[in-house]
């Protein structure tokens, strides 16, 4: 079966968004299509139906595909740790934690893991789009490569090239990187499309035939910026859109240093009585703020340090002596309590660190990882929602007693005394219409009567409508092999 890979000329120039795009324009063909990334890095992963993780971004191309997430789609998941090491998850499993020339080393084993996956995907659809990680000029890296070259020249995928105009020197970008890349792996690129360009696209036509002139490639569009893409979750907390009034209900999120999981935050974005806040490094928490959400973390203890750091550990304090509220979700639902132990060293070093006593609870870091979608009842209200785990370690203690929710008839989370302060291991729970309106009705705001889930369709498909507007979609599709 045919197969079509978007790569790109670096990282960020909207690879993830195209290829969502592509998947439900080819499946509006009536094609039986699924998304493939040889290698993501990323501590956004979604749970996938086969017990395992993947990067969140693969989760919305399945979705544009009308498929359930599986770990096929994303074989190889780097979750950085610290600024040297990242987890390495292979199939949807946790294989090793590794330093960079560490990883180098695995990379010969791990393309088995890939090509393995990616035969299965193959025999079961009509079509693969594969997205390539960062770029291929980055030749220093090309050696053992399983992301972008490495990988189609091994599973001999014809590439289409992207380049992002938006960051500026888009022409050097596609030019150079035929420059620099050996001869063998151009010869596998089959055009070049342009991303993220506002205003009058005819402005550019000089520079697109430059281009094609330059590198003997065929040009595929110019694609505008799409405006809707922040109604679709988020791949970076850094897209994560920020306030646009001073009204509602003000959220502010601590945008940790390995911060996790944070599709929690999407469907709250899109409420019209939310003004959500990433409150970055160095920023004080606001004093008009209502509640804060201390997110998921791919180190715990690493970033309760982070946290306090900042001073947004005594911002906390503060923030409660003015009625606020906190939830801790994850990771951040394990800072919230008295102790944090590490016993074995799973997310670096060794040891206990006393956490922000805010929850009578203690955790204990444990090397099962749970790795589970769930169906939960909110305590409070009874509202059923769905959502998923992923997390190492346990939590106990008295504030257990009085949980946020329940899972098959068993506690889980933990509220204060004061009932201002609450933790979960629960992601998702946002997605769910019933129970983010319960919630929310909790803080005086009333939910929109949209649906989340139907706006992410939308937008799905207002995206395909986008690129078939402005690319050759027919002409990309027929360049797969």
């Amino acid at each position: 079966m045919p197969a079509l890979m978007l790569q790109g000329t670096g990282s960020n120039v909207g690879k993830s968004m195209l290829v969502a795009g592509l998947c439900r324009a080819a499946q509006r063909r009536g094609l039986r299509v699924a998304p493939f990334k040889p290698q993501n890095m990323s501590n956004n992963a979604a749970v996938t139906s086969d017990g395992g993780e993947i990067g969140r971004a693969q989760a919305l191309q399945a979705l544009a595909c009308g498929l359930e997430p599986h770990t096929d789609m994303n074989p190889v998941l780097l979750k950085p740790e610290t600024d040297v090491g990242s987890q390495v998850v292979v199939q949807g499993k946790r294989l090793t934690t590794a330093k960079a020339r560490e990883y180098a080393k695995l990379k010969p084993q791990l393309m088995d893991a890939v090509l393995d996956s990616f035969n299965r995907l193959k025999a079961a659809h009509d079509l693969v789009i594969v997205e390539g990680a960062g770029s291929p000029a980055e030749v220093n890296l090309r050696k053992g490569d399983i992301a972008n070259m490495g990988f189609a020249r091994a599973a001999d995928v014809p590439v289409i090239l992207v380049g992002d105009i938006d960051r500026g020197g888009v022409i050097a970008q596609i030019v150079g990187t035929q420059a620099v890349i050996d001869p063998a792996d151009a010869a596998l690129i089959r055009g070049f499309a342009i991303n993220k360009f506002r205003g009058d696209p005819s402005l550019f036509d000089d520079g697109y035939a430059l281009i094609e002139q330059c590198t003997g490639w065929r040009g595929f569009g110019v694609a505008p910026w799409f405006a809707d893409a922040w109604k679709l979750p988020a791949e970076d907390a850094l897209d994560i859109a920020g306030p646009t009034g001073t009204d509602g209900l003000h959220i502010v999120c601590l945008r940790l240093s390995r911060i996790a999981n944070f599709d929690d935050l999407d469907p709250l974005v899109q409420e019209p009585g939310v003004r959500l806040t990433m409150l970055a490094a160095g920023e004080a928490i606001p004093g008009d703020t209502d509640l804060v959400i201390i997110p998921g973390s791919k180190s715990t203890r690493g970033d309760l340090a982070f946290l306090r750091a900042q001073g947004w550990d005594i911002d906390l304090q503060a923030h409660l002596r003015r009625g606020g509220h906190v939830l801790g979700i994850c990771g951040g639902y394990q800072m919230l309590g008295r102790l944090i132990s590490d016993p074995d060293g799973l997310e670096g070093p060794a040891g206990t660190d006393e956490g922000l006593g805010l929850l009578d609870i203690d955790t204990t870091m444990t090397a099962d990882k749970r790795l589970t979608q769930v169906t939960a009842t909110h305590a409070a209200s009874g509202n059923p929602f769905s959502g998923y785990e992923i997390h190492i370690g346990r939590s106990d203690g008295p504030d257990r007693a009085r949980p946020f929710a329940h899972v098959d008839g068993q506690p889980e989370g933990a509220i204060s005394a004061d009932g201002r302060v609450t933790g979960s291991y629960l992601h998702g729970m946002f997605s769910d219409d019933a129970f983010r309106a319960a919630w929310l009705a909790g803080f005086g705001v009333q939910a929109a009567q949209s649906s989340y889930g139907d706006t992410v369709e939308s937008t799905l498909d207002a995206l395909a409508d986008h690129l078939e507007q402005h690319l050759d979609v027919d002409g990309l599709l027929a360049r797969a092999r």
